[in-house]
């Protein structure tokens, strides 16, 4: 009976009571009637049906609200994408000189993007050579990388800030195109690309005189930069890699992906830490902060490497990676600048003017910022208007004082690479020891 009758349900037996006397009592046959449920195998697969049928329901409601809510976002996404795109093409086309190109046309143009048309690669994204019928002129069109720090706000403020500026010695903008989710922007051609490229390949080789005009280009770019136009642009970038080349050798200075505005009258600004390691001055490791004095530390590495035909940071293993703003200072401090000298001038070029090109790439890259010429001070002593600074025999070495603030994470961008650090110090005080 224990079987079909669950015992705490059901309660069977007999009940008397008999005193001193004792009974036996037999049972022959019985027979009564229950209402009690009999569980067996039928009722068990009953229930794992219901069970399983509520678990795949549940599934199903879960997996329909993710797919409506996705779907909702990604409508929302697009819609602002779109409203984003109209409402820079409102803004760009307030400005002259760059016109907008269709997709279709840059796919033309560089036949749809042809790995034979690559002419660069960095962090950014890719620049190809391409062709416009419409102009009959060879352009360089950038094709903004998705996944890179340059989206579509960096994108209009590039726009923005080169198409209202005009100097010879500026890569110009020739126009822009945002469509299909891409970004582009088209400039004009430099055809003997970028400094760089002549500094340090092997078989490449730039006379002395074309190197020290190169470097007076750069200088003027960079005085009308940061005091000949209405605001100061700080350039945040200012490397080999972004100093282009036409087929004159006139040298011009590209990429204003990072660049910022700031009223003349006001110093150091925050932003996020932007530029390319080496080529970043010292104090903007530490504040995040960048201003005219990190564009003439940029500036300086420049014209150390144009003189030295060095990377700023050496990849040889048997100078030991060596910092060539050390490396220079330390041949100073010696008397021995003559041992920087690129071995490939052998002994064509000007002694007076590569020593001034030198010390005046020392003074730009001065550790204090506050030791630093402006551009103005710097084209004077090159142009041979005023004389060369006498500098420490020993590289200064900068000490920032001040509390510790909040840790923050400051992003590093750059057209070749990123990084982070956790560390920013504000304010500060800089001395030399």
């Amino acid at each position: 009976m224990k079987e079909y009758l669950p015992k705490e349900w059901v309660n069977f037996g007999f009940s008397a009571s008999t005193g001193s006397s004792f009974e036996l009592h037999t049972i022959e046959a019985w027979e009564f009637s229950s209402n009690v449920h009999v569980a067996g195998k039928k009722s068990k697969s009953w229930l794992w049906s219901i069970l399983g049928s509520g678990s795949f329901l549940l599934f199903i409601l879960v997996g329909a609200f993710i797919w409506f809510r996705h779907r909702s976002k990604s409508t929302r996404t697009d819609m602002s994408g779109e409203e984003d795109h109209l409402a820079i093409d409102e803004e760009f086309n307030q400005v002259s000189g760059p016109k907008k190109f269709t997709y279709k046309e840059l796919v033309a143009a560089t036949g749809n993007f042809a790995v034979e048309r690559l002419l660069g690669e960095g962090g950014f994204g890719r620049v190809y050579e391409g062709y416009l019928t419409s102009m009959n002129a060879n352009v360089a069109i950038k094709k903004i990388n998705p996944g890179s720090r340059q989206g579509i706000k960096e994108y209009a403020a590039e726009v923005m800030t080169i198409s209202r500026l005009r100097h010879r010695n500026l890569v110009q903008l020739i126009g822009w195109c945002h469509e299909k989710k891409e970004l582009l922007l088209i400039y004009e051609f430099m055809s003997n690309g970028s400094l760089d490229s002549h500094l340090f390949k092997e078989r490449s080789f730039l006379p002395w005189e074309k190197r020290y005009k190169i470097v007076q280009d750069i200088a003027l770019a960079l005085l009308y930069l940061h005091e000949e136009w209405e605001q100061c642009v700080i350039h945040r970038d200012i490397k080999s890699g972004n100093i282009m080349l036409d087929f004159d050798f006139n040298a011009k200075i590209g990429d204003f992906g990072l660049a910022r505005l700031v009223d003349h009258a006001k110093g150091l600004q925050t932003t996020v830490l932007a530029g390319t390691m080496g080529y970043m001055a010292p104090e903007c490791v530490y504040t995040g902060k960048a201003s005219k004095e990190s564009d003439i530390y940029s500036f300086g590495v420049v014209l150390l490497e144009i003189t030295c035909g060095r990377e700023v940071i050496t990849p040889r293993a048997e100078e030991g990676g060596v910092r060539l703003v050390d490396w220079v200072w330390e041949l100073y401090g010696t008397e021995r600048l003559i041992d920087a000298v690129d071995p490939k001038l052998g002994i064509d070029f000007d002694w007076k003017q590569l020593e001034c090109l030198m010390v005046v790439g020392l003074w730009c890259a001065h550790p204090d910022y506050t030791s630093r010429p402006s551009i103005r001070e710097a084209l004077n002593v090159l142009s041979f208007n005023a004389s060369a600074p006498v500098l420490p025999s020993k590289l200064p070495v900068p000490t920032y004082l001040g509390p510790l603030s909040t840790f923050s994470t400051v992003s590093i961008a750059s057209s070749h690479a990123t990084s982070t650090s956790g560390i920013e110090l504000s304010p500060f005080t800089p001395s030399v020891v």
